[in-house]
């Protein structure tokens, strides 16, 4: 007997420690409406929740449908995250320890959701949707204020043991150093790159930036960096060395990841990559090409941009929960 696949409307949810994103999103997986609102973590996890129900009813008005017509909603929250109980188990960012995000918001709103880590849902819309599509065996790596990757092996998702596959931020980059300086998030996140060059800075590196920001070093963002890079209009050799420095030590992480499980497809993703662009992502596959073995697996590797951008998130979350209800 054929399953019956759902179709109705979804909605996806991106939460982070600043903004949550939200969209409705059709059961052909396109994006319908969407809406925003700041996340404000310091004022607790009631207001947030409310926060994402305003933003939930604010995109199902502008889709033309009713919230309890949904077929579900998914969210991709960050930290530490237990999908198959729909638990935040940790999210710094949030102030968050064991909340059960899901079933709050099931027993709101009427209608089923599902929970699943922040990255893991974006790397399932590249995977489903974007970059990553007709790829069996894929790693997403997103940079941003902090590092964080996922696995999508033999089709599916791949959580491991622990659920937490995938977390190549927190693996070792700079051995014998200390905990904060150690892991590739420490080195390779946007706000580690923005340390060491501030740090340059301060040392009297000679830079076009200074012109820019002086000594207000809070005005460095990632778009600020990409308007230094590499075939930019001002390119600047001290960005470019400290940014070329981190795709180099990001390339190596990937590199040990793909000769380990033997893989042809990296996408690169988050707000660091998206603001370098071609020239960063480049620079990454390059030196991935050079690192991995056997080297003949060079030629078919392929490391690409995200395709779908601030809506992987969105998207990627609707699909988990679309894709869930339709294996039941």
């Amino acid at each position: 007997m054929a399953i019956m696949r759902n179709l109705k409307p979804f909605v996806g949810i991106d939460l982070g420690g600043t903004n949550m994103q939200i969209g409705v999103v059709s059961h052909d997986a396109k994006l319908l409406a969407p809406a925003k609102r700041k996340t404000k973590a310091d004022e607790g996890f009631d207001a947030i929740i409310d926060r994402m129900i305003d933003g939930i009813n604010e995109a199902c008005e502008r889709a033309g449908i009713a919230v309890g017509t949904l077929g579900g909603i998914g969210i991709g929250a960050p930290g530490a995250v237990d999908p198959t109980k729909g638990v935040v188990i940790e999210a710094v960012n949030l102030r968050w320890n064991d909340v059960a995000l899901a079933d709050v918001l099931t027993k709101r709103l009427k209608v089923k959701a599902f929970l699943d880590n922040d990255v893991n849902v974006a790397v399932y819309g590249e995977w489903r949707l974007g970059a990553g599509r007709n790829c069996e065996n894929l790693l997403g790596v997103w940079c941003g204020t902090g590092i964080g990757g996922g696995l999508v092996l033999n089709g599916k998702l791949h959580y491991g043991d622990f659920l937490t596959a995938g977390e190549i931020g927190h693996t070792i980059a700079i051995p014998h150093m200390p905990r904060g300086v150690r892991s590739l998030e420490n080195n390779c996140s946007r706000s580690a790159v923005v340390d060491r060059l501030v740090r340059l800075l301060k040392s009297n590196a000679k830079s076009k930036i200074s012109a820019e920001v002086g000594t207000d070093y809070d005005k460095i963002k990632s778009k600020t960096l990409a308007k230094y890079y590499r075939g930019a209009e001002k390119e600047d050799k001290v960005i470019c060395e400290v940014v070329d420095q981190t795709a180099d030590l990001l390339a190596i992480s990937i590199a040990n990841v793909v000769t380990l499980l033997s893989l042809k497809r990296v996408v690169l993703g988050g707000g660091l990559t998206e603001a370098l662009g071609k020239a960063f992502v480049a620079r990454v596959e390059e030196k991935t090409k050079e690192l991995v073995f056997p080297p003949l697996i060079g030629r078919d590797l392929k490391i690409v941009a995200s395709e779908l951008e601030d809506n992987a998130g969105v998207l990627g979350a609707a699909m988990i929960a679309m894709d869930r209800v339709n294996s039941r």
